[in-house]
């Protein structure tokens, strides 16, 4: 029996540590693909890319890692050329592997809401991208993160909502000193002024990010859209076609050709009706490909809607049926012919059945204290609440004072803020307002802060605690005061 094991065995280990040759060459083409990446080109072979990813596919439980990064190359190379509907699928497989590679996963999560974008989708283009920011977030990538935050702002300005997409920029401002995502959110602004009609402040944007060095088609495009709403004609017109000499974007020479169209005096009636008719061509492209990217939204938009296959928790809940009907039966033989066990096992129960009832007693006991405790809590924010002179009941302005005094009434808060999650004072005192259930006004009156800068700030204190910002005062009050 010994001997059989050990075959057995021999023949997983030999399983595990020799892969198919295939794995192998699929593994080299995507290491390669992840060289060429770094370098900034791009893996071109698409037969041995489709064939990387296929083979991966069969070995994902073993090779999460690889699969991942095949999915993310071969999802790329489907998008350049013109195929988002696939790539799409590719993106999404990817998305449910069981890889921690958190930086591929954000590169895909950003690919998935370009898609989007594209389709115009931008409530679902903002979801991905903050799920792209979250996964860079975990991986430690900073850069990443901010770039992925100026997506989700650009997002918001494409809805017209300016005032958070400016939320989240300032975000930005305040945590990075990076040159070229400070730069990158210029752009931002600019669309978000844009789509406010705020046109004055477009060519601001605009010609501070050529200050910059920024000569991307965009940054001339928004100078054309706004001097041609400025009816700046000959502006418009310059940038315009300015833009149509360097951009081969299909979305680009749209807007490009729309404004020469209505704004070149300088062209004949034949000259305009070229340009109109180059137009329709463009226009036709666009919805052919516009066609095949509202298909992949709907790939995407099914998957999120979806309900989880569990036939595999039915199955292994089955199979631990019957394994544990099996020993059942086993134990319950040895028992029959150990008599002397069965009353040592009798004992035990009944030890235990004591045990149990001494625990749920002291479980009670416990669950009345911290009641009551939560009622005490619960009574003195509400008088606090209730109370018009709470700077000088809690000696608001002197910070020292303050603390001493939370302390007493909320058993040494403000002290375990401080020592134990390293909080500064900003941020202790927002926490004791949402202990008090101070609506947001209330508290940046007290912060000396704007309204709009409290969610941000209350998200960034709950991250630290370990919890959320909806969830934020029922942590401070179960893992904080009373614990």
């Amino acid at each position: 029996m010994l001997r059989t094991y050990s075959f057995i065995l021999f023949l997983c280990l030999a399983f595990f540590s020799c892969s198919p040759r295939e794995v192998r060459d699929a593994q080299l083409v995507v290491s390669t693909a992840d060289s060429l990446r770094a370098e900034g080109q791009m893996y071109s072979d698409s037969v041995q890319l489709a064939q990387a990813y296929e083979t991966l596919d069969k070995w994902q439980l073993i090779y999460p890692d690889d699969y991942a990064h095949a999915c993310y190359h071969y999802g790329r190379l489907l998008r350049e050329k013109e195929d988002p509907v696939t790539a799409m699928q590719v993106f999404i497989n990817a998305a449910h592997s069981r890889t921690h590679d958190y930086h591929i996963l954000g590169r895909i999560y950003s690919n998935m809401g370009s898609i989007c974008h594209l389709a115009g989708e931008y409530p679902l283009s903002y979801d991905m991208y903050e799920q792209s920011a979250n996964m860079f977030l975990r991986d430690g990538d900073t850069i990443a993160y901010f770039y992925a935050l100026n997506d989700m702002a650009f997002e918001l300005a494409e809805q017209k909502r300016k005032d958070d997409a400016l939320t989240i920029i300032r975000q930005i401002e305040e945590n990075c000193t990076d040159y070229n995502v400070l730069t990158k959110t210029l752009e931002t602004r600019a669309e978000a002024c844009l789509n406010v009609q705020q046109y004055d402040s477009v060519v601001y944007y605009s010609h501070l990010l050529c200050s910059r060095g920024n000569s991307e088609p965009t940054t001339f495009l928004l100078r054309a859209k706004a001097y041609s709403m400025m009816g700046c004609k000959d502006s418009s017109v310059y940038y315009a076609q300015y833009v149509l000499s360097i951009s081969n974007e299909l979305f680009d020479q749209n807007s490009a050709l729309y404004i020469l169209t209505h704004n070149d005096d300088s062209k004949d009636r034949e000259d305009v009706r070229q340009i109109s008719a180059d137009r329709s061509d463009v226009q036709k492209l666009i919805e052919i490909h516009q066609s095949k990217l509202s298909q992949a939204v709907q790939l995407l938009e099914q998957d999120l809607n979806r309900k989880p296959d569990l036939r595999w928790l039915y199955a292994i809940i089955g199979t631990l049926v019957i394994i544990s009907c099996i020993i059942g039966i086993y134990i319950y033989r040895k028992y029959k012919k150990q008599e002397l066990l069965t009353q040592k096992i009798d004992v035990l129960e009944k030890t235990a059945n004591t045990i149990q009832e001494k625990k749920d007693e002291l479980s009670e006991h416990y669950l009345t204290s911290h009641k009551n405790i939560e009622n005490e809590i619960e009574n003195r924010c509400s008088m606090l609440r209730t109370n018009d002179s709470i700077k000088k009941t809690l000696a608001w302005k002197n910070y020292s004072k303050m603390c001493n005094v939370v302390d007493k009434r909320f058993y040494f808060l403000a002290s375990k803020l401080r020592n134990k999650y390293s909080l500064n004072e900003t941020e202790v005192r927002l926490c004791i307002l949402t202990l008090l259930e101070c609506e947001y006004d209330r508290m940046a009156e007290l912060l000396y802060r704007s309204s709009t800068s409290i969610g941000t700030l209350k998200i960034r204190v709950a991250r630290k605690l370990g919890t959320t910002a909806k969830e934020l005062r029922r942590y401070l009050i179960d893992n904080v005061c009373i614990t």
